[in-house]
């Protein structure tokens, strides 16, 4: 094991290819999974907007139950480099095994709690009697398909934790790229409906865990992955859990936010529920961009934090905002610019929905330009072992600005408000990042001194 961890040069490369090079390939494998969902949303729309609007309100159940699998997988992720850069290969090898076996488990758990509460859970997450049928013929194969997702999103923190990733790049793409071509089989070809695309999915993701069982097998990992590796010791899981657990709040936060926006779209029919829903999955192409570049950075930032490079430390950060920020002022740029033509891609005839869509992906195009900021130093707290304010960050977003927001201002504003609330607590969220972020650099600035000193002095 120590042989291949030594070809980990996250402590060595020069710091710009090596983001690069860390970032690039996860971020690209972030764009396959969005696409992955935008796919599913694509094909299904064309066979009506009850039926489009039913797998939306199907989405936090999957956020929330493969936030399990972040729970682990972010945990260790984030651990994992400052292991390997403190050189503790035995010990970051059982946090790796404990985290596969022990999101698998908690998602079965959660699995079969849900599938007993099925019906009453989608009426409760924004199900009508128009769409509601079509949710359960979906959720019925979807949701026990999720197990699935959690060994994916699992690995793919694990393998990115110890430099690997092309394999996050491979496993992303392959799903996605079979997904977009199983789908039009089974919705159309064998007329399975909405059904057809939850098939989709379970044979895609399947192909995926193959690769990874694979890469195992043939030990192209630092990590062995053996079951009596499972170390459930206090200094395995309370380093994994106090950052998993900002993982799993952000996750479970966001379920609740798509969750009251379904609901307080509710009264205005499938269409408005169809056009916000659509919104998220543009969003969501751009965010899971930014967490995939960020997950590169983040074991970046663990692994030279830990081998006290702080220097490299201080240019990966530095890099890492001007690179978010400029792709987040693209994409937002993107979204203001064309948003009746990117809406259109989900339509299902509705010009309502297109309408309520277009509006909505403009005025988030605005505050779309913040999110890369915030989430460089929600990930950089979790990163050094700063749990506290990397937990408050992550649920910043999602919860404490936008929770209140969409509660109110609906009641205020009607549809505006609903339109309005994910902005605002965009806004709210980037000025309470920039108060932490300055103290933070203050902090980080101080442990450069010695060096910066000694530098002076050889010269």
């Amino acid at each position: 094991m120590t042989e291949k961890v030594q070809e980990i040069n996250m402590g060595t490369d020069p710091i710009k290819p090596l983001l690069f090079k860390m970032g690039l390939p996860i971020m690209l494998g972030m764009l396959f999974t969005a696409l992955d969902n935008i796919g599913d949303a694509f094909f299904i729309s064309n066979l009506g907007v009850s039926q489009l609007s039913a797998i939306l309100i199907c989405a936090p159940i999957g956020q929330a139950v493969v936030a399990l699998g972040l729970l682990f997988g972010n945990g260790a992720g984030a651990y994992i480099p400052r292991l390997l850069g403190a050189k503790k290969m035995e010990e970051a090898n059982k946090v790796a095994s404990t985290a596969i076996y022990g999101s698998l488990f908690l998602g079965i758990l959660a699995i079969l709690l849900i599938m007993f509460n099925l019906d009453s859970l989608l009426r409760f997450l924004g199900g009508t009697k128009e769409n509601l049928n079509y949710a359960l013929d979906y959720a019925k194969i979807y949701v026990p398909s999720l197990i699935l997702n959690i060994y994916i999103v699992t690995m793919n923190s694990l393998n990115s934790s110890e430099g690997k990733a092309k394999l996050v790049l491979i496993v992303n793409s392959l799903t996605a790229v079979l997904n977009f071509i199983l789908n039009p089989l089974f919705i159309y070809t064998f007329q399975m409906g909405i059904a057809g695309a939850a098939f989709a999915t379970v044979v895609a993701q399947s192909m995926a865990i193959l690769v990874l069982v694979l890469n195992i097998l043939m030990k192209n990992s630092v990590f062995n992955f053996k079951f009596s590796e499972i170390d459930l010791g206090r200094n395995i899981l309370l380093p994994v859990f106090k950052v998993g657990i900002s993982t799993l709040a952000f996750q479970v936060l966001t379920s609740i936010s798509i969750t009251l926006t379904n609901i307080q779209s509710r009264e205005y029919g499938d269409s408005f529920i169809a056009g916000m829903g659509s919104v998220t999955r543009i969003v969501s192409l751009g965010t899971l961009m930014v967490f995939g570049f960020i997950k590169g950075f983040q074991a970046v930032a663990g692994f030279n934090f830990g081998a006290k490079k702080y220097d490299r430390l201080a240019e990966a950060i530095k890099v890492s905002i001007i690179w978010s920020t400029a792709f987040c002022i693209i994409f937002g740029l993107t979204m203001i610019i064309f948003p009746t033509q990117i809406i259109s891609i989900f339509s299902t005839g509705s010009t309502e929905m297109v309408r309520i869509g277009a509006k909505a992906l403009r005025i988030i195009g605005l505050s779309f330009m913040l999110f890369g900021f915030h989430t460089v130093y929600s990930s950089l707290f979790l990163a050094l072992g700063r749990v506290k304010e990397g937990f408050f960050l992550g649920i910043c977003r999602q919860g404490i600005c936008f929770i209140p927001v969409i509660l109110m201002l609906p009641q205020v504003l009607g549809t505006k408000g609903i339109i309005y609330s994910q902005p605002i607590a965009d806004i709210l969220t980037a000025v309470i990042t920039l108060f932490m972020a300055i103290a933070l650099q203050k902090q980080l600035n101080n442990l450069r001194l010695p060096s910066i000193s000694m530098e002076k002095i050889s010269r």
